[in-house]
């Protein structure tokens, strides 16, 4: 069997906590005893962003508006589907996400904050939309695991 290893704790602000934990090769982000995100599924993140991206103008230069990193499974799919003059702008609530992101799972997030493209803010999404001096043509929402609020209650 292989051995689950806590990598991290995080507060949620307004909300819960979370745990990083490492299983073998994977990574899983965990609620109580409830698996909030996996690095072994990544599909419904990455279709939100490439059906998102499907609806906007063709040769465009999409601004998009992501909220919630996670484990970059969005971000990373948005960047492959944007093109060179695209830009994506991601809102994470929880600054752990971020130092995880770029240390511990490094390997799975594969640069992608790093890209020029990105600009990466700390803060609440529902902020970053209210405060915006510019339009998005996309903003792609993956804040909680569904309708209700599980990690906080205002999502």
């Amino acid at each position: 069997m292989i051995p689950r290893e806590l990598i991290g704790t995080a507060k949620v602000p307004g909300g819960v906590e979370l745990k990083l934990i490492r299983h073998g090769e994977d990574h899983v982000i965990m609620v109580d005893a409830n698996e909030l995100m996996s690095s072994r599924l990544g599909g419904s993140e990455e279709a939100l962003a490439v059906m998102a991206c499907q609806r906007l103008k063709k040769g465009s230069a999409p601004r998009l508006l992501i909220g919630g990193y996670g484990m970059g499974f969005t971000l990373r799919a948005a960047l492959q589907v944007i093109g060179p003059e695209g830009r994506a702008t991601v809102a994470e609530l929880v600054p752990e996400i971020i130092d995880w992101a770029k240390g511990p799972m490094a390997k799975l997030t594969d640069g992608c904050l790093d890209d020029p493209r990105v600009e990466l803010i700390q803060g609440d999404v529902l902020e970053a939309i209210k405060s915006a001096s510019k339009r998005y043509d996309a903003i792609l929402l993956d804040v909680d695991n569904g309708p209700s609020g599980l990690v906080r209650p205002d999502n």
